[in-house]
């Protein structure tokens, strides 16, 4: 299932690429708002996203903001996200392959987002990519490292 959201910038976006998933029966649920709310601030929208994508494994995410950054960021805070902001096609699709990635981030102020069949296609290769394994394993499991790193001194 795709589990999207956005924070107020990114309203328009979020709906063109759910039109995208509707008419193509992919499984979604949108778990932000539909309007421009106050404090609909970008961490927020990524805690509600990932806490779904990390609810069953074979969830990902698709996650607005105005650059795609912020909500990054905060989403990659979470234990178990690979968040990529991704502005390509080719990204997309070595966010998935490479690195799991397990949500997608989109800028809505960008310029590559000003055309839907731009953005869809960042989503559709992001979600019809799969992990490669492989040599891969092993970035991913530093990469698990430092997410506990700090867990241990209490920090």
């Amino acid at each position: 299932m795709i589990i999207i959201g956005s924070d107020h910038t990114g309203i328009e976006l979020k709906k063109k690429i759910i039109s995208y998933l509707y008419e193509n029966k992919i499984e979604y649920a949108d778990v932000t708002n539909f309007e421009n709310q106050e404090g609909d601030d970008y961490p927020d929208i990524a805690r509600i996203i990932c806490t779904k994508v990390l609810e069953k494994n074979n969830n990902l995410g698709i996650a607005i903001c105005g650059t795609g950054i912020g909500i990054s960021i905060a989403s990659n805070k979470i234990r178990g996200i690979r968040a990529a902001t991704c502005t390509n096609e080719y990204m997309a699709e070595m966010a998935r392959k490479d690195n799991n990635a397990n949500v997608l981030c989109l800028g809505a102020r960008l310029k590559n987002s000003e055309r839907t069949d731009n953005v869809i296609s960042i989503v559709d290769s992001f979600i019809n990519h799969f992990y490669d394994g492989g040599r891969h394993e092993r970035r991913l499991k530093k990469i698990k490292e430092l997410e506990n790193i700090y867990l241990k001194d209490g920090r």
